[in-house]
């Protein structure tokens, strides 16, 4: 009998959520995904320290030899993703996603900058923009510079989404593609319910299955990668979500379970669920955005997280700089 990843693979893409190579060499998925967190653990590991390195005397060529160490390192960070997304692109078939700073999340205009930005230096390097996703926060800021993006064919994950009216949002923008937060959605929920939740009960799956339905009944083009699983549960009432995003974890669960995966969300069976449609402009988002308390307390919470791990990260580069030996002056 097959395990569940193969058959997972059969009905969903299935994407590493991961900015560790070696796992990601392993179970052999199509696309990856990186966020500001799993670049800082990656980046500490002692078998990418090569990459760190040279991202960091790059950095330190580039900003001259008057710049300090904490200037070349807030530059360095944001060529690292791009660094680890050029690597994780060697191994997979398919995209990388590679995220603007969260600190921009409610700029438009910067957001956007960043984003071409990180397109110029992936191309610069030799890689088409089309296997690049930038992820974008999902605020209304976020949204429409992905919006603008998708014009200039530079294909955006909305990242940080946890409610319905994001999804229709990033739809009627056009968006490549969303990732709505199964396990952050179950963890609001037990934390303010003090339930536990198991299969089609779980809140996250609720959401995810939720959007996937409303786009495939309106024929929307954006595509959903359901993302942040708790458990493999999640992950097996959601097969045939367009796109999975997993951990190394839980992809190696899947991996060692044999038995049978019923498919759980079909587009064929969508086009006559009775539901209604919701114009999403600025006013009725900011509304809905208020009275789901869920989406606006996880979207913070994310936004904040990302940003003090980009913080901690360029601490991370600031100390290993000072370690590494500085190029002698030219006299």
């Amino acid at each position: 009998m097959a395990n569940l990843l193969d058959q997972l693979k059969q009905m969903t893409t299935v994407v590493a959520d991961s900015g560790d190579i070696n796992s990601i060499k392993q179970f052999k998925p199509t696309d990856s995904t990186t966020n500001p967190s799993l670049i800082a653990a990656a980046a500490a590991m002692p078998e990418y320290q090569g990459i760190v390195d040279q991202v960091l005397q790059e950095a330190r060529e580039r900003a001259g030899e008057k710049a300090s160490d904490k200037e070349v390192a807030a530059a360095a960070f944001k060529t690292l993703a791009v660094a680890f997304g050029r690597k994780i692109l060697e191994i997979v078939p398919g995209r990388v996603s590679t995220e603007v700073d969260a600190r921009l999340s409610y700029d438009t205009e910067k957001t956007m900058q960043l984003a071409r930005d990180i397109i110029q230096q992936y191309e610069s390097a030799g890689i088409s923009r089309e296997r690049i996703l930038i992820k974008i926060a999902s605020t209304w800021e976020g949204i429409k510079a992905a919006e603008q993006l998708e014009k200039e064919g530079i294909h955006c994950n909305l990242t940080l989404l946890f409610g319905l009216h994001q999804a229709i949002a990033c739809a009627e923008a056009k968006v490549t593609l969303i990732s709505p937060f199964v396990g952050r959605i179950l963890d609001w929920y037990k934390k303010n319910t003090g339930k536990d939740y198991v299969g089609a009960d779980d809140p996250g799956v609720h959401s995810v299955t939720e959007i996937y339905h409303y786009y495939k009944k309106f024929g929307y083009k954006t595509v959903v990668m359901g993302a942040s699983f708790r458990n493999t549960g999640e992950i097996i009432e959601l097969a045939g979500c367009d796109l999975l995003t997993i951990a190394p974890k839980l992809l190696d669960e899947l991996q060692k379970t044999e038995g049978v995966l019923v498919r759980k969300l079909d587009p064929a069976k969508c086009a006559n669920l009775p539901i209604e449609k919701i114009v999403v402009d600025r006013a009725m988002f900011d509304k809905m955005h208020a009275e789901n308390r869920m989406a606006k307390e996880k979207l913070a919470e994310g936004i904040e997280s990302f940003s003090k791990a980009l913080e901690d990260l360029e601490k991370m580069l600031e100390k290993r700089l000072s370690e590494l030996p500085r190029p002698q002056a030219v006299r």
